[in-house]
């Protein structure tokens, strides 16, 4: 796959494509160019080889980094700090309360994530290197980091995703890094000029009414921008509050239909690909689209999500 240059968001704000599972467009690492460079997710460790490539056309070392900042702990965010931060030596990672345990010994992430992914696993993640205590450094709901003069971080507790799930509001851009909270932004499409923002409902910790709860938190903050993890930035922040809180309860209900009917996530992930690709073809796009591989991923993934919430919630 081809090196693309960072893109460049303004605001002092580059995204590296980080090729998440070797797709463009997937997963990045977000460059904050400050007198204390800071980064924001990794992406797998597949991705770190990117990472370094990415700080070199932008005329950095692995050495400059200051801090590399995770929004949650799942692999396909944070499952490649420890193998980049060997090569950061003056680098320390900011993660959640919850989330710190968890990369100083991986070993429940990933028995975790080979429950989903399976054979997939090696290729997508390996290896996941764990991340001496010293070098993490915990951020709680309103606190801080200043990685510049006039730049101080602000840290969210944002669960819905995942308990361990920070997001950062960056007071320079007034945007917000939200992980996968705020959902998965779709550029393939928006080249088209069709702006898709679905809720990741990954497992095990989703909750669709805390899911609101956090977004309901962004929007009190009357954001110009969020940076989405999966994958870029959009200033139509309404819009993405609007479709969350529009397909959240489409996921569930078709969830616990597919229940009802004593059917599995597979099943589930069908009837809710068949839901998106209904829309997508409805505003005009075609069935041969390239986002359609991903959305089948996405929504394969979400439909476990969605299953393991409902049952917990039965039980």
């Amino acid at each position: 796959m081809q090196q693309k240059d960072p893109l460049f968001l303004g605001q002092r704000i580059h995204l590296i494509d980080g090729f998440d599972m070797g797709v463009p467009e997937r997963t990045g690492t977000y460059v904050i160019e400050e007198a204390e460079l800071t980064l924001i997710e990794t992406g797998p460790s597949p991705s770190v080889s990117h990472i370094r490539a990415g700080l070199a056309r932008l005329g950095y070392t692995p050495e400059q980094v200051k801090y590399i900042i995770v929004t949650h702990i799942h692999l396909d965010h944070a499952g490649g700090a420890g193998l980049f931060l060997q090569e950061c030596p003056n680098a320390t990672v900011v993660v959640h309360p919850k989330g710190a345990r968890h990369l100083v010994d991986p070993s429940r992430l990933i028995a975790g994530a080979r429950a989903v992914y399976g054979e997939q696993f090696d290729s997508f993640f390996d290896p996941i290197v764990p991340i001496p205590q010293e070098r993490l450094l915990t951020r709680a709901d309103g606190e801080t980091l200043q990685i510049g003069p006039n730049c101080v971080l602000e840290f969210l507790d944002s669960p819905g995703h995942a308990k361990h799930h920070f997001s950062i509001y960056d007071p320079v851009s007034n945007g917000m890094f939200t992980g996968d909270t705020a959902g998965v932004y779709y550029p393939q499409l928006s080249r088209d000029g069709i702006h898709l923002f679905l809720p990741s409902t990954s497992p095990n910790q989703f909750d669709p009414d805390e899911t609101l709860a956090s977004i309901a938190r962004y929007r009190e903050r009357r954001l110009d921008r969020i940076y989405f993890g999966h994958f870029g930035m959009t200033e139509r922040v309404e819009d993405v509050f609007r479709q969350i809180a529009e397909w959240l309860p489409v996921f569930v209900q078709e969830g616990q239909a597919v229940l009802a009917q004593e059917l599995g996530h597979e099943e589930l992930a069908n009837r809710l690909l068949q839901k998106v690709t209904a829309h997508l073809k409805s505003l005009g796009v075609p069935d041969d689209h390239d986002v359609h591989a991903i959305l089948s991923l996405d929504l394969s993934v979400c439909a476990m999500g969605i299953v393991d919430y409902l049952q917990k919630k039965g039980k």
